[in-house]
């Protein structure tokens, strides 16, 4: 797979392909089927699968900090993207260049000079262009006289409700991870490389592993019992915090993971840490006495958790090396069926219900999903 930041990066064997347009925040179930589609016209037509992005997203260009938290940064969304087939990505940088852009020169510049399009995949619903004249109905005319075909996106549901990213991240806000990973098709997880910090962990006998996360993807926050994957393969429980760390206070957020029985140089590793169960959200303590004392019961609570719910384990693919710290552990007959425990902990939540229409645009924002 082949990522190509910006129109100027194209080459002339980039041109002829079945492209979709969006977002794709997360890669959930939904953005698979889209691309499902594309995979299919494909191999129709003999031709490879490309994915247009922006960065950063439309709504961050024009919300800022008000845009809700992205699920997945853009160097995560690629290798996604790239476990679902797609051969190229095109990232575009979004900008008052590329926010100026009418639909009509959107279409030529882009897809037709830039991508060569045969046939394009997006929503009936797809928004794009300065004008807001950009359409579904705009792009299967212009696709009549340009020479390429345009195809509206399956509804894919679970639940009987439309999968969407607004419905992940409502879902991981509430703590309910086994719902939000029957939406995505795998377990939500969080990741970066362990950087040095002041290091007051140690001073507690709590050592940390602390990965800096970028502010806009930040869907979570608070204490949660959590499983980490280590490079050598390794999955170990344990404890994480993840946001601003009021109490000792930090200029970016902050993933801080505590391994329980660990003993080893972590500094410099790439690890991936899949969230469990919400303990406690983010609290500014008085001073770091108190600190202490409630780390210690973040703790205790996290390993209780994964004492009493050994269940847990069975929401992660049987492959993944998550699962193998559940090797020795049984699976109760509750997680049984799609592999996730209702009754625990994790899933306790119920499936939230919101409108969603759209999962991407190009332009002005508009009421839709920004998925």
């Amino acid at each position: 797979m082949r990522v190509i930041r910006g129109l100027h990066n194209l080459r002339d064997e980039d041109r002829g392909c079945v492209a979709t347009i969006g977002n794709f925040d997360g890669v959930h179930r939904g953005h698979r089927a889209i691309l499902d589609q594309c995979r299919e016209q494909a191999a129709r037509l003999g031709l490879p699968v490309t994915v247009v992005v922006f960065e950063p997203q439309p709504r961050e260009f024009f919300a800022g900090d008000q845009a809700p938290p992205r699920l997945t940064r853009l160097r995560d969304k690629v290798a996604l993207l790239g476990e679902c087939g797609v051969d190229r990505i095109l990232c575009l940088p979004f900008n008052d260049v590329l926010r100026s852009l009418t639909a009509l020169a959107f279409i030529e510049r882009v897809l037709v000079a830039g991508l060569g399009v045969r046939h394009l995949v997006v929503g009936d619903d797809f928004r794009f262009g300065c004008d807001r004249r950009g359409d579904f109905h705009l792009l299967t005319e212009v696709g009549e006289t340009r020479g390429f075909g345009v195809e509206h996106t399956r509804t894919f549901t679970v639940d009987d409700e439309r999968v969407s990213s607004s419905r992940v991240r409502t879902l991981l806000a509430s703590g309910n991870f086994a719902a939000a990973a029957r939406l995505l098709g795998r377990p939500y997880r969080l990741g970066g490389r362990v950087v040095p910090d002041r290091q007051l962990g140690r001073t507690i006998g709590m050592p940390t592993a602390n990965l800096p996360q970028p502010a806009l993807s930040l869907a979570l926050q608070g204490v949660y019992a959590v499983l980490t994957e280590l490079p050598d393969g390794r999955c170990l429980p344990g404890v994480a915090n993840i946001g601003w760390r009021p109490t000792v206070g930090s200029d970016r957020p902050v993933l801080e993971v505590h391994l329980f029985d660990f003993d080893g140089d972590l500094y410099g590793e790439r690890l991936t840490v899949f969230p469990c169960a919400k303990l406690r959200g983010e609290v500014r303590f008085a001073h770091f006495d108190a600190l202490k004392t409630q780390i210690r019961a973040d703790q205790a609570r996290a390993r209780a958790y994964f004492l009493e719910h050994p269940a847990a384990g069975a929401c992660f693919p049987a492959h993944s090396a998550a699962s193998a710290y559940f090797a020795t552990h049984p699976v109760t007959a509750d997680s049984a069926g799609d592999g996730c425990d209702d009754s625990l902990p994790l899933a306790s939540a119920p499936l939230a219900r919101e409108a969603v229409t759209s999962d991407s645009s190009a332009g002005a924002p508009a009421d839709h999903d920004d998925g």
